[in-house]
């Protein structure tokens, strides 16, 4: 670990871009039709009971990695498996996010450009502040979230007066009851873009008050899902379900209708800005966690010298991931999920959590005895 620490209010802020990241892109949870809105609201809520699990985790090994817990948990050999396999994880799903932001450059603003030179550019910004440390990437979150969040209230206000909402679309709410919605949470929205966060449990050791993580990530949440519920309900009172599940980036394309007393109007660019700004910071801090993951496993005294390496991997990871946008899609959706999210996300965290448990127990018995 380097000799860094961040502030709650820093987590607070580097936790909402890395969960709105990619998440403002893509049309989700459309699956659950017109209440994709409530898809999330419901993803958003099961995955605070994974976070008190992680943090729980967290609060026995707190000036610990995941990475040395893991080993102090299920053994040296075992450990150091899924330690690397957390790592891996954490750079394939860099590599995911990079493509998603090379995709939407393409779409919107340079059709003729290589995905790899699009990809490539936003990864070396990405390197050279790895190289920086963790807390240059906070300060530059405090920065950009009010930028970021100054266009998103300018937009939501100029949506509004451009007269494109129609709360029909909306309806009818729960048409085929709640079990939809709950199934497509349970199946997509707990995991993207929720419990992805479990990258910040490397993170954890750096806040400078470690009372204040339980509430910090567990408020941080709540703000990101509320903000893409909201992004979700204007998406389909502007667009429609159909349209909504049809756009490959719907919130673009709901940017692109806005026109204000004939002369406000093609304002995407504005709010690509704010898309690039999210998917910077999720590729960065899951890129950072790679890096300093495979520094502490490998026992590499330099974390910032792998940067370079494993940044040249993922970059070529995204370019090759998937042949198109719609392959790279179905990937994420249904082969990541069965493969990596259900196993790194809900099941082998609580096994750890019992398994550290009954250690602390049989552990303090010892003692007493």
């Amino acid at each position: 670990m380097e000799k860094a620490k961040i502030s709650a209010s820093q987590l607070f802020i580097l936790m909402v871009l890395f969960e709105l990241g990619s998440a403002l892109l893509v049309p989700l949870a459309i699956r659950a039709k017109q209440d994709a809105w409530l898809a999330i609201l419901f993803g958003m809520l099961g995955s605070f009971v994974l976070f008190l699990v992680y943090h729980k985790l967290y609060t026995y090994y707190p000036n610990l990695l995941p990475m040395e817990y893991m080993q102090k948990i299920l053994g040296k050999v075992m450990g150091t498996v899924l330690a690397f396999v957390y790592i891996l994880y954490f750079m394939y799903d860099a590599s995911r996010v990079l493509r998603d932001f090379g995709e939407m450059l393409l779409t919107f603003a340079y059709p003729d450009t290589p995905l790899f030179i699009a990809s490539a550019l936003l990864m070396l910004v990405i390197i050279y502040t790895i190289r920086k440390g963790i807390e240059v990437i906070a300060r530059s979150g405090e920065l950009l979230f009010i930028f970021m969040y100054v266009l998103a209230v300018a937009g939501f206000i100029l949506i509004i007066s451009s007269g494109l909402i129609d709360f029909k679309n909306l309806q009818p709410v729960l048409e085929e009851g709640l079990l939809p919605s709950v199934k497509v949470a349970l199946s997509e929205t707990l995991y993207f873009p929720f419990t992805e966060a479990i990258v910040f449990t490397m993170i954890l050791p750096y806040l400078n008050d470690s009372k204040k993580a339980k509430v910090t990530m567990l408020c941080a949440t709540g703000l990101s899902g509320i903000n893409l519920t909201i992004t979700m309900l204007i998406n389909i009172s502007v667009l429609g379900v159909d349209l909504t599940a049809r756009s490959q980036f719907p919130l673009l394309s709901t940017v692109q209708s806005i026109q204000v007393a004939d002369f406000l109007e093609r304002l995407d660019v504005f709010f690509m800005l704010a898309l690039v700004i999210g998917i910077f910071f999720k590729v960065t801090i899951l890129f950072y966690a790679a890096t300093i993951g495979t520094a502490n496993l490998f026992k590499i005294k330099s974390p910032s010298r792998l940067a370079y390496p494993l940044g040249i991997v993922v970059l070529f990871l995204s370019v090759t991931i998937a042949s198109n946008f719609q392959e790279h899609l179905h990937e994420g959706l249904y082969i990541a999920k069965f493969i990596l999210h259900i196993p790194l996300f809900t099941i082998i965290p609580p096994i750890l959590l019992f398994i550290a448990f009954l250690q602390k127990r049989k552990g303090h018995g010892s003692k007493h005895l």
